[in-house]
C-alpha cells in the first residue's frame, strides 16, 4: 500500500513539473537591452539579472526614497512580464542599483510565480505612476516601494538606507 502512495505521489510530482518538458532560457541576444542601453542584463542560471547605476545626483536629491525605488522601477515594468511570459525557464529577475561608484545601493529579486495577472496590471499601474509623476508626487514612489517590499526579496546598502 505505501509503495502504491508514494508512486502515485511520484507521478503527480513529475506530472506537476511538467513531465520532463525541458524549459525555455533566453539566449543573451534575447535579453541584451531589453531594460534599455544603460542597463547591463545576464543570465546566471535561470535568474536574470540586470544591474543599473543610478547616478549621485539622483541620490543626493531623492535621498532614502530613490535609494529604495530603484529596483522595483526596473522589475515592476512591462520587460520583466515579456520575460516571464516568453521564456518559462526564468525562475526570477534580480535588479541590482549601484551607484556611480560601483557600490550597491539596493536588490530585489522578483519570482516568476509572485504576480498573478490581476497583481501583474497594479504593478505596472504603480510604476507607470511612478515613473511619470514621481518627482512631483514622491508619494507615487513610496507606493511602488511598499509594494515592492511585499512582493520581492530585497535589500538597501546601510550606507544609503538606514536598517529600521
Amino acid at each position: 500500500m505505501r509503495k502504491a502512495i508514494l508512486a502515485a505521489v511520484l507521478v503527480g510530482f513529475v506530472a506537476a513539473c511538467g513531465g520532463g518538458k525541458t524549459l525555455k532560457l533566453p539566449r543573451h541576444s534575447e535579453i541584451e537591452g531589453l531594460y534599455g542601453s544603460s542597463a547591463d542584463v545576464s543570465l546566471n542560471g535561470n535568474v536574470v539579472t540586470v544591474k543599473v547605476r543610478q547616478s549621485s545626483a539622483q541620490l543626493r536629491r531623492g535621498g532614502v526614497l530613490w535609494a529604495k525605488v530603484g529596483p522595483y522601477i526596473y522589475l515592476f515594468s512591462p520587460q520583466t512580464q515579456k520575460l516571464f511570459g516568453a521564456f518559462d525557464g526564468v525562475a526570477a529577475v534580480r535588479v541590482t542599483t549601484v551607484d556611480s561608484s560601483g557600490r550597491l545601493v539596493a536588490r530585489a529579486t522578483l519570482l516568476r510565480d509572485e504576480l498573478s495577472s490581476v497583481t501583474w496590471q497594479d504593478a505596472l499601474r504603480r510604476v507607470t505612476n511612478a515613473r511619470t509623476e514621481g518627482t512631483e508626487k514622491p508619494g507615487y514612489l513610496d507606493q511602488l516601494v511598499q509594494y515592492g517590499e511585499d512582493h520581492t526579496t530585497f535589500h538597501y546598502d546601510p550606507r544609503y538606507v538606514k536598517p529600521s
